[in-house]
């Protein structure tokens, strides 16, 4: 990845950053411009209108203690938010005037309970994705943007004990058209794959380290041609690329690892444009610009 891609953007706030999300909004002149919204531990919620230039923090009632893991945003104005932990501390939360006030419309006291991803279809037809309960993992739905309520899970094949979503930069789940993808980790590294918006199921194994709490799938990505990447590795061991990059040009049927990996473990993936997609991690950042076989730290 060229340097002059990157430049240090100054929060000013000390937190964790997990949930990133960039949206539109028109300028004076009706010209469509990016505004960026991200969110962390601690309630942290931050949105910017010039480019990152600078950041004005929003406040969600009751939230200042939540660990803010997941933001969808769609323009300056409506937003879903997520939090993570047990229990009640898992939430789903939604503004429509800029994040000035928040509406939260959905938890679950189990304790099993923990969301790990919010993904969106559309502004109205979004999905949530928590650990297993019962042996399964639970997938949320709103169809209306207001309600949200659990998807049957009798077509989805059972958890193995002890596995488990990362909630690490809100890309574990993808949403596209149709189609939806989550990535596992733990004891297997596997990708769940629905092609009808979660009423039926099959499941891949892929070649993505795992075996430990702290390995498996953190990241997925689709590009416009249907391939599928997938990053992760294991987080007690950054620096070590080792199984950190797989990919699928079938439909998640079945995965093979890049043929040159990233340089360590890696949290996030996205696809830039044509064979281009870039990948990071604590270590720094990966690029590749030919559709993922081979990338450079």
């Amino acid at each position: 990845m060229q340097a002059q891609w990157w430049k240090v953007q100054t929060s000013g706030i000390d937190t964790n950053l997990r949930g990133v999300s960039v949206a539109e909004m028109p300028d004076a002149k009706g010209v469509p411009g990016p505004v960026i919204w991200a969110s962390g531990s601690n309630g942290v919620i931050l949105r910017s209108v010039d480019e990152g230039e600078t950041w004005k923090r929003l406040q969600v009632t009751v939230g200042d203690a939540l660990d803010l893991r997941g933001i969808v945003a769609f323009n300056e104005k409506m937003a879903y938010l997520m939090s993570s932990g047990e229990g009640e501390k898992s939430r789903i939360y939604k503004t429509t005037d800029g994040g000035e006030t928040w509406r939260l419309q959905y938890t679950d006291k189990r304790k099993e309970f923990f969301l790990d991803a919010i993904a969106c279809h559309t502004e109205t037809r979004c999905f949530a994705l928590s650990d297993p309960i019962d042996g399964k993992f639970l997938l949320l739905s709103t169809s209306d943007g207001e309600h949200w309520n659990p998807l049957p899970s009798a077509n989805m094949a059972a958890a193995l004990p002890g596995e488990g979503v990362f909630a690490a930069s809100n890309s574990g789940l993808v949403v596209s058209g149709e189609e939806i993808f989550f990535g596992t980790g733990g004891p297997a590294a596997r990708v769940f794959h629905s092609p009808d918006l979660g009423h039926t199921w099959t499941v891949a194994e892929t070649p993505i380290a795992s075996g430990k709490p702290s390995a498996g799938i953190f990241s997925l990505a689709i590009d416009d041609n249907d391939r599928i990447m997938a990053v992760g590795g294991d987080y007690k061991e950054p620096g070590r690329p080792y199984r950190a990059a797989a990919y699928s040009v079938d439909g998640g049927k079945t995965w093979q690892l890049v043929a040159r990996q990233p340089g360590g473990y890696r949290s996030a993936v996205a696809h830039i444009d044509d064979g281009r997609w870039v990948a990071a991690g604590p270590n720094g950042e990966d690029f590749s610009s030919d559709s993922g076989v081979h990338w450079k730290h």
